[in-house]
């Protein structure tokens, strides 16, 4: 009988863009046993180097509506002009299967899984400072400069929600960032509630009645 419970749980984090979510939840998961990425949905182009069903799963827009039309989405939100989403039916399979899943999604898209799923757990990451965010996104290369300002514009309204969250990370450093996001999901797994009761009751509660 396994000492904690098969289900897996669920790890939300949300940033700016630019912020380094992305880069922090793949990190974390090429490092941790049993912890899984869910892969979103989006009808945005791929970018130099992202690979289908690995970084995103790349569809059309007519097809996105299709699916969102007939609920296949836990949440799904427009964010910068594209659609972006996530499948509730390839979430479940993850956490079905004892996977502890991590979902690397946009603030609208994290409030509305948190009015759907209880037990979650919410982490926000932020830039050092507007400055550093800025940089960032102008260092990457991969948006004009139309976009990059209205990244920072929306980026402004995305940190006002950061109460609304149980965590909040300051990615200055990328190794401390990495660290603390590894505490908070290695804190979550040994709460007294992941514990299977059937298991104690097999392996010790019975004891008293020999």
């Amino acid at each position: 009988m396994q000492q904690k419970k098969s289900r897996g749980s669920l790890f939300v984090v949300s940033a700016p863009s630019g912020a380094g979510k992305t880069t922090l939840c793949r990190r974390l998961v090429s490092s941790q046993p049993g912890l899984a990425f869910s892969v979103s949905y989006t009808t945005r182009q791929p970018r130099k180097g992202e690979v289908r069903d690995v970084d995103y799963t790349f569809v059309g827009r007519e097809d996105f509506l299709s699916m969102a039309g007939r609920g296949e989405f836990i949440e799904w939100a427009e964010v910068h002009g594209a659609l972006y989403g996530t499948s509730g039916k390839r979430l479940e399979a993850l956490m079905e299967a004892g996977n502890d899943v991590i979902l690397d999604i946009d603030t609208q898209g994290a409030m509305q899984i948190k009015e759907r799923y209880e037990g979650g757990t919410y982490v926000f990451i932020l830039p050092p400072s507007f400055e550093v965010l800025k940089k960032r996104l102008e260092e990457r290369m991969t948006d004009a400069k139309e976009e990059i300002e209205k990244r920072l514009r929306r980026a402004v309204s995305e940190i006002r929600s950061y109460q609304r969250y149980d965590y909040v990370i300051i990615n200055d450093v990328l190794e401390n960032a990495l660290r603390e996001l590894e505490a908070i999901i290695l804190s979550r797994r040994v709460r007294a509630q992941m514990i299977n009761p059937l298991w104690l009751e097999e392996g010790f509660f019975k004891q008293e009645e020999q």
